[in-house]
């Protein structure tokens, strides 16, 4: 770990104010790695986690980094996995309270735990409330039995319903997690999912397309998935169905009623920063001259024997200026509201020139609309969000 200096020493950006900042914590455990899964998680039965060891090295891992977060409130705290469920509510109590004794969190911060319906005892949701955790974010990816088979998941329809009562029942706000576009699929299949989901009435969803990713189950041995123009289709009646429902989009794939926006995800999206501790955790943190991003260490013995030597950062390196217009775009497009232009140089140092280009481009498009103040997409610029974000690539 380099030592503060060596961040705070003149640099090629001017930042005059910081961004806000959250705390990310990996917990990388879970019952079963899901076909599609290209996080860093790693199989384990529940009573053989380290739990204690595991949390002592998160500890460590905060104790290091605190000299590059001094002084700084921490907005939002995301604990999130592999199944973070997995982990006993007493661990949660301990590790939150580690982290205040640690770090001023602003009042009311918002707290999320993701926890996985195959994890799911009556009252253990009620307990990681107890523990301090504000907001639960449930794996459910779909209410039919054959599509969670298809999916790898360890949960049936009756258990993810039954957790989504549980967390209805202990917490003031909770997310679902749905997935569409599933192997064998159908439109119908889909407006099924949501009804049911629609029903628990969930304050917020967040609504992700099955994506086959490199070195997962699923990139070698391919399942047949829904035709792109179904997908479409299948997005389009989610989308009808949510706002009927009272939640609206505010970002691509997430639907929230009034009060309820994943703050912890909006601080991402509009660039702001992140310490992130645990097993392959990232972080992104700004200082007067300089953007830094850093990586832990994936394998969890590795990053457990590495932090708690006081040496959890496998890589630390600068973003430079040429990628940073790219970065703060790749973010900021995904919000239905977009961006302030001021947000832009505030967040990046750089002068708003540094996207003009792509902006022009992207206006005659009919991508984005903006006036002098800011910037968001269109529908048609949702619609085709990768094409406007790589507007934005360096040359």
């Amino acid at each position: 770990m380099n030592d503060i200096q060596h961040y705070m020493r003149p640099g090629t950006l001017q930042l005059f104010t910081l961004p806000p900042l959250a705390l990310y914590v990996h917990l990388p455990w879970c019952i079963r790695k899901c076909p599609y899964c290209d996080f860093n998680s790693h199989e384990m039965k529940p009573g053989e986690l380290p739990e204690q060891r595991y949390l002592d090295a998160l500890v460590a891992d905060l104790e290091a980094a605190l000299p590059l977060v001094w002084g700084r409130t921490i907005h939002s705290v995301f604990i999130g996995g592999g199944t973070p469920s997995l982990f006993s509510p007493q661990a949660i109590d301990r590790l939150l309270g580690d982290i205040r004794a640690r770090l001023p969190l602003e009042p009311n911060c918002e707290i999320t735990l993701e926890a996985n319906p195959g994890t799911f005892e009556k009252d253990r949701f009620k307990a990681f409330r107890g523990a301090g955790v504000t907001r639960l974010s449930v794996g459910v990816q779909s209410f039919n039995d054959a599509h969670l088979k298809a999916l790898g998941r360890v949960h049936d329809r009756v258990q993810a319903l039954a957790a989504v009562e549980e967390a209805a029942a202990s917490f003031d706000t909770f997310n679902l997690d749905i997935m569409y576009a599933l192997p064998g699929q159908t439109l119908q299949d889909v407006e099924q999912d949501i009804q049911t989901a629609l029903a628990l009435n969930p304050p917020h969803i967040s609504i992700y397309h099955l994506t086959i990713e490199p070195n997962t189950y699923f990139a070698k041995f391919p399942p047949v998935v829904p035709e792109d123009d179904m997908a479409y289709a299948m997005l389009d009646r989610i989308t009808e169905l949510t706002t009927a429902a009272g939640l609206e989009r505010y970002e691509v794939s997430a639907y929230a009623k009034p009060g309820h926006r994943c703050a912890h995800n909006l601080n991402y999206w509009q660039f702001g920063d992140y310490l992130g501790i645990g097993a392959g955790a990232h972080s992104k943190l700004s200082f007067a001259h300089r953007i830094v991003r850093q990586v832990r260490f994936r394998e969890p013995r590795l990053y457990m024997d590495n932090a708690l030597a006081g040496q959890a950062v496998a890589q630390d390196e600068e973003v430079g200026r040429a990628e940073l217009p790219f970065e703060f775009m790749l973010n900021a497009l995904r919000l239905k509201d977009g961006f302030e232009l001021s947000r832009f140089s505030e967040r990046t140092g750089l002068a708003f020139t540094a996207i003009k280009q792509g902006l022009v481009e992207a206006e005659q498009k009919g991508l984005i609309e903006r006036d002098l103040v800011s910037v968001k997409p269109t529908v048609r610029g949702f619609d085709f969000l990768s094409d406007l974000q790589a507007m934005f690539l360096a040359a």
